[in-house]
């Protein structure tokens, strides 16, 4: 406890309002002779650029008015048409549901391909049906008829002519 009572002694003391006001109203004269020595040569008599100061002065606020609009374009066409922009976020939001789709349907395709390699695996009639199928295997007795080829259509002679 000695020891803070000791630091508090020490702090300095921040000075009321009022004496802040009245340093303030004592160094005004100073903080404006400065000003006007920093902006003199800009505006004082002689000075070459008072007329193109006095025209942008008076017209501030236009201008002022005109970089915001320049800005919020500028900020609207980043924003829509920029490398991550709203167009591009649409853009790979459909690809990316494109390929959600792809992948579904990918997947249902490698689930059929599992259950028929554990039905072949497995399952003797399965094992039948693609023997009969895909290598034409037949039991004993049975006959397997294969159609013709289709014959080549005539060929009309007169279309020629």
């Amino acid at each position: 406890m000695d020891f803070r009572l000791k630091n508090v002694a020490r702090m300095r003391r921040f000075p009321s309002p009022e004496e802040g006001l009245r340093v303030m109203a004592e160094k005004a004269p100073q903080a404006e002779a400065l000003a006007v020595s920093w902006i003199a040569p800009w505006i004082g008599k002689g000075a070459k650029f008072r007329p193109l100061l006095m025209r942008v002065y008076a017209l501030h606020r236009r201008i002022a008015t005109i970089a915001v609009l320049l800005l919020a374009a500028f900020l609207f066409v980043h924003v829509m048409f920029g490398a991550n922009g709203m167009v591009v976020y649409r853009q790979k939001r459909a690809e990316f549901q494109s390929l959600q789709t792809q992948i579904a349907q990918k997947q249902k395709e490698n689930d059929e391909y599992r259950q028929q390699i554990e039905a072949l695996k497995t399952d003797q009639k399965a094992i039948e049906k693609e023997a009969r199928e895909q290598l034409r295997y037949v039991r004993p007795g049975e006959y397997v008829y294969v159609p013709p080829p289709p014959a080549d259509p005539p060929t009309n002679r007169s279309a020629r002519k």
